[in-house]
Formats: C-alpha cells, sequence, structure tokens
C-alpha cells in the first residue's frame, strides 16, 4: 500500500511539472525554437517539478486524517531511561538555562521523572560563555536540587561539532540509557510529550527515531511573527503529508527527536568525506544522513504530526535566518555525495534529494527569469504584448495556453496554504488563531509578505549555492537569536548587491524589452527596497504594532503553555540570581567528564 501510494505521489507531480513544460513549449515556440527555448523549458520543468512535489505533499496533509493516541489517552508506565539532551554552542546561557529549568521543573512533577536525566553538552569556544556556562550550571543544580539529575560536560575540542558532540556522549555515556531525546539549545518541550515518545518507542522495538514537530515560539519582529504564525497554521498538515509517505523511512530534523541508543551507535557512525569543504570532511547536515542509516539497518524512522508540545525558536531577521541558511545549504548540497552510498533505501535516496533541491530550486528560478528576459531581447520579434496591455496576446490557442500555464503555476504555489487558512478559519480551529477573521487575515498578510520577500531569499540562497559551488565553507557560525532592531545600514551591508542586481535589471528592461516592466517590478523591486525591507521586518517595535493588531497571533502566544511560561519566569529568575564563580576544585567532580548516571 505505501509503495502505491508512494508511486502515485511521484508520478502525480511528474506529471504536472510535464503538463507545465509541454504548454510553456507550445506557447514559447509558436514562431520558431531557439536554444534559449530549450533553456526555459529544462529549467521549467525543474521548477514545477520542485513546486509540485511541494503541493502533492500539502494535498496528502489536508486528506490525511490519522492520528495516534494523545498523552492525555495513554497510561503512564515506563520502564526505560532517557537521557535528555541539549547540545550548545556558544548560545545565550541564561536563555538554555531557563528552558532546561522550565523541562525539568514540569518533569519533575510526573510519576515518571525518575526515569530521566538531564545533560548539556556544550561545545563552546568562547571563553566568557563556557565561565558563564559553569557558574549558571552550579547555580541550577542548587535550586532546582539536581545533584545527580541535571548534568554538565564541555568539551575542549569540538570535534565533529553537533554530531561530534552526540557521538561523545553516546560513546561515554550512552551505554546507561534505552533513549536519548535530543533538544537544541532554542528548544522547549512539554513534560508529558516527553513521557509521550518514551512510550511509544517502548511499544514497538523496531522504532529507532521518533520526530516531534517542533513550532516556532518567542518571537517579536515582523518576520519571527510570520514565521511562528506559517509554522502553526501550516507546518502540522504539512508534517501530515510527509507522515502520509513516510513508511519505515521518515525524516530527522535534527532535534525534539527521540532515538534509540544502541541503534544510533550500531548504525550511525558518520564517515568523513574525502577533500576538503565544502563537499568534503565532516558531514554537515547529519540528520537527513542517520536517519537514512537507521533505515538502512532495517530500523523504522517515523514523525508523529500529532505529539503536541514542542518547541523551538528561529531567527529574527532575515539576515540571521540567511546565516544559518548558508550552513544548512552546504550541509544538503554535500549529500550529493552520499547518494551512491550502498544499501540506502530509495525514499531515504529520494529524501535526501528533495533536501537538495530545496536549495537548488532557487539558483534555477533565479537562472529561469534571467533566460526568459534574455529572450526577448536576443529574440525581440514576435511581439506578444501591444501597447498599453500588461498581458501578453497569443494567437488565440497560445494565449488560452499560456494562461492556463500561469493559472496552474498559482495553483501550484497558493492552492495549498488557501486550502489550509479556509479549512482553519471555519473550523474550530480557528479559536487557537483569535477567530475566523484573525485566521483570514493573518494567512493574507503572510502571503504577501512572503511573496514580496521572495525574490530576496531567492538572491540570499542563489548567492550560498554559488559560494558552495566554488568552494567556499561556510563553518558553523552561532545563530543570534535575540529579537533585536536590525538598523538600515546593517541591512545595506548585507544586501547591497542585490540592490544593484535589482537596479540592472530595471535598466535593462526598460532599454532592451520595456513591454515587461511590469512583469519584472515584483522582482526588481523587492530588490531594490531590499535593505529596507530587511530592517521593517526585523523591527520588533514594529511586530508589536502587528500583536495588538492580532496579526500573526498563535495559539502558544495566545495561552501559553505551562512550559512556555516557566522558561520565562526562570530566564528572570537566573537574570535576578547572584551567580557564585564556580570552584576550581570542582571542575572534575561535576562534569569535566560526566558523572556516571547509573
Amino acid at each position: 500500500m505505501m509503495a502505491i501510494r508512494r508511486v502515485i505521489f511521484v508520478l502525480a507531480a511528474l506529471a504536472l511539472a510535464a503538463l507545465a513544460a509541454w504548454l510553456f513549449f507550445i506557447v514559447v515556440t509558436t514562431n520558431g525554437v531557439t536554444y534559449l527555448h530549450f533553456a526555459q523549458i529544462g529549467l521549467l520543468l525543474l521548477c514545477c517539478m520542485w513546486l509540485s512535489w511541494g503541493f502533492n505533499t500539502a494535498l496528502a496533509g489536508i486528506f490525511t486524517q490519522d492520528r495516534l493516541p494523545s498523552p492525555e489517552d495513554r497510561p503512564s508506565s515506563l520502564g526505560s531511561r532517557t537521557a535528555i539532551l541539549m547540545p550548545i554552542y556558544n548560545e545565550d546561557v541564561i536563555a538554555v538555562f531557563a528552558r532546561v529549568a522550565a523541562m525539568y521543573e514540569e518533569l519533575r512533577r510526573l510519576p515518571d521523572f525518575d526515569r530521566f536525566d538531564f545533560y548539556i553538552l556544550s561545545d563552546s569556544t568562547k571563553p566568557e560563555n563556557v565561565a558563564v556556562e559553569r557558574r549558571v550550571y552550579d547555580t541550577l543544580v542548587v535550586e532546582l536540587s539536581a545533584a545527580g539529575r541535571l548534568y554538565y560536560r564541555h568539551r575542549e575540542q569540538n570535534i565533529g561539532r553537533k554530531a561530534g558532540n552526540i557521538a561523545d556522549f553516546v560513546t561515554n555515556n550512552g551505554g546507561a540509557y534505552e533513549y536519548m531525546l535530543i533538544l537544541d539549545a532554542d528548544s522547549l518541550m512539554r513534560a508529558k510529550t516527553m513521557v509521550e515518545m518514551v512510550a511509544r518507542m517502548d511499544e514497538d522495538t523496531e522504532l529507532a527515531l521518533l520526530q516531534s514537530q517542533p513550532l516556532i515560539i518567542g518571537r517579536r519582529t515582523p518576520f519571527g511573527r510570520a514565521l511562528q504564525f506559517s509554522a502553526a497554521l501550516f507546518s502540522p498538515i504539512f508534517s501530515r503529508g510527509i507522515a502520509a509517505l513516510q513508511g519505515r523511512e521518515g525524516p530527522f530534523w535534527g532535534h525534539n527527536a527521540i532515538i534509540r541508543v544502541r541503534a544510533f551507535a550500531a548504525s550511525c557512525g558518520l564517515p568523513t568525506l574525502t577533500g576538503k569543504p565544502p563537499f568534503g570532511g565532516q558531514i554537515l547536515s547529519h540528520d537527513y544522513v542517520e536517519a537514512a542509516l537507521l533505515a538502512r539497518a532495517g530500523y523504522k524512522v517515523r514523525v508523529d504530526p500529532d505529539l503536541e508540545g514542542s518547541f523551538e525558536e528561529a531567527p529574527s531577521n532575515i539576515i540571521e535566518y540567511a546565516k544559518r541558511d548558508r550552513r544548512w545549504c552546504q550541509g544538503n548540497l554535500q549529500h550529493a555525495r552520499l547518494l551512491p552510498a550502498p544499501g540506502l533505501k530509495t525514499w531515504s535516496r529520494i529524501s535526501l534529494v528533495a533536501g537538495i533541491m530545496a536549495y537548488l530550486a532557487s539558483p534555477i528560478w533565479l537562472m529561469f527569469l534571467i533566460v526568459s528576459l534574455l529572450d526577448p531581447v536576443l529574440a525581440p520579434e514576435p511581439n506578444y504584448f501591444p501597447a498599453g496591455s500588461l498581458f501578453p496576446v497569443f494567437p488565440q490557442s497560445e494565449t488560452n495556453k499560456a494562461l492556463l500555464l500561469l493559472f496552474g503555476i498559482f495553483v501550484l504555489l497558493l492552492l495549498p496554504k488557501t486550502l489550509i487558512a479556509l479549512g482553519s478559519a471555519f473550523t474550530e480551529r480557528r479559536r487557537e488563531f483569535g477567530g475566523t477573521g484573525l485566521v483570514l487575515a493573518g494567512a493574507t498578510v503572510e502571503l504577501v509578505l512572503t511573496s514580496i520577500l521572495a525574490p530576496i531569499m531567492m538572491m540570499f540562497q542563489s548567492k550560498a549555492v554559488y559560494e558552495i559551488l566554488v568552494g567556499a565553507d561556510a563553518g558553523w557560525p552561532s545563530t543570534d537569536r535575540e529579537d533585536g532592531h536590525m538598523p538600515v545600514a546593517a541591512a545595506f551591508r548585507a544586501s547591497w548587491w542585490m540592490v544593484l542586481a535589482g537596479v540592472v535589471v530595471l535598466y535593462a528592461t526598460y532599454a532592451y524589452a520595456p513591454d515587461l516592466m511590469l512583469w519584472t517590478l515584483p522582482i526588481a523591486i523587492p530588490l531594490v527596497t531590499a535593505p529596507l525591507m530587511i530592517s521593517l521586518t526585523g523591527n520588533p517595535a514594529l511586530g508589536d504594532v502587528l500583536k495588538r493588531l492580532g496579526l500573526f497571533v498563535t495559539p502558544f502566544e495566545a495561552n501559553p503553555e505551562s512550559v512556555i511560561r516557566a522558561s520565562a519566569h526562570w530566564r528572570q529568575r537566573l537574570n535576578a540570581l547572584p551567580v557564585t564563580p564556580r570552584p576550581e576544585t570542582a571542575d572534575m567532580d561535576r562534569s569535566e567528564g560526566l558523572a556516571d548516571p547509573v
């Protein structure tokens, strides 16, 4: 059944892309064929294949209603031990430890608390960060009475980055635990969800990795608020679509997931790729690869979209988002070297290709736009744009096909989100987002905002792909998740080249293809105004205005869960506490090497 479902999914995506390419071929070759036409058709085929893939995933999620038992329906009876891991790297120390304290405190209220231990695994390279981590850790152990339950370790050499950090834990301490629940530095999770994830792992001995759907919280800027609204409204549906096709080869997104330790230790040793970065060296996006290796070993990897109470933060402005995206881009493109790896399941290979396409799609779209603009410049006849006409006028049959193609692309882009928004606005789900009006208003504004920012994001991703292809290594920069204001000057320094590109496009269109001017404005204007757009969408004060208007409200903002409130409380509390310097004699006592948790 799963194989048939996947075949139908893939064939439907191919058919939609082929239909779009065929319609485009008929339209552009009405008066002859050029090499540019073949380039356009090939690029459009790839673009529409990617659009169709996302479109079909959304539809699968919309029409799939399978749900597993909720945590409240699950009897509490755990017989296994779980380590909750939080790897950190030059993070906001108070924010990290506040999240740990909130989860620890909530979990302590449950009868299964004695089955869990917490580990803070530091790879921080800044001495000042490490010093504060140690002091706050000591303070938190006292405040929570958490000796023997909360551990801290700092690696002097962060070999292998995050994957190496986790591997170090598995090697030195993993034998004491059946499972490890991996979090990110910005992760937060409901205690009952942790218990539920362990229960699901206990029930299925073939299940090696269970991924939850983390949703974004805590953002103030317009960009951040749009991200968290989109995640809350749309992501659960898209994840349900992924789950409908996952079989035994589901996704791993690197955090907010629970893993069977022995299966991981036996199956997920990562090779060091030959050559230099960005395509050689250590594997950056280890999560996709680990999921594929577990599936290759015969284990199940699964995402359960019904697992609620799983949260994360996100970059609050486009610059920080693009910086993180650059690292992910390099990691995903690096997977091209792993596609021929022996023994991988077919769907695992397809997932790796999908991850690669997530970043190649932007430069492919950019090349399609460039070629499309060159076409009328290099071959100006015939003119399909009569004076004063916004839309092209072809011979009658070709005009109909061109409009059908345009309509089809808009359907692929807009229909999934539209259906999800309408489905949420006119069902009980609307109450979680403030009512029907606010759901529709938020979805509309989010669509407009993402459409305006799309050319900017396309340029950032295209630049990232170019840098990787010419051999530039992104490294592993830490992410700034604070909601600080993004000045126009800083935005300009990061995007001046977009402004230049937008000006060039406007001038070239005006000089050589003026009939296309109105069609290029939705792309050129966001590029020319990129510094202003980046600054405005990164302004917390403007985000506060949107909040007062009720735009982008999410269930976790309107009615925060107890663990979210507790995290904010602990952050204030830790900021106010006098933090006693850590005695040097305690370094080996409390986990420079981790204390034995057995």
